[in-house]
């Protein structure tokens, strides 16, 4: 059984950092890709950023571009959340992917991701 388990999320100024972990168990040698989406109350899922398992290529959504990097060890993944911004206060999930697909075309897409954490609250004040 796969799990996804984020951890990190806080409360943090403005133009601070902060560094979010996703713990996944189950299969991991099955992950084909992985990404983390954050949400707001009322407002649509958004893509953050994303990194397939094997070769690494990465992605970023236009607003962390140059702020945001993720990562990832054998078993997690991480997002390098530099120069916070208050409209990066959000949920943050992870999510994985354990199939095939054409990461540079769809990794912006949470209905491509299989799996889901329960996300970590990510609070920028200023």
């Amino acid at each position: 059984q796969v799990q996804l388990v984020e951890s990190g999320g806080r409360l943090v100024q403005a133009g601070g950092s902060l560094r979010l972990s996703c713990a996944a168990s189950g299969r991991t040698s099955a992950t084909y890709a992985m990404a983390w989406f954050r949400q707001v109350p009322g407002k649509e899922r958004e893509f953050v950023a994303a990194i397939r398992w094997s070769g690494g290529p990465t992605g970023y959504g236009n607003s962390v571009k140059g702020r945001f990097t993720i990562s990832r060890n054998d078993s997690a993944v991480f997002l390098q959340m530099n120069s916070l911004k208050l409209e990066d206060t959000a949920v943050y999930y992870c999510a994985r992917r354990d199939t095939f697909f054409t990461f540079t075309t769809y990794y912006m897409e949470d209905r491509q991701y299989q799996y889901w954490g329960q996300g970590t609250q990510v609070t920028v004040s200023s």
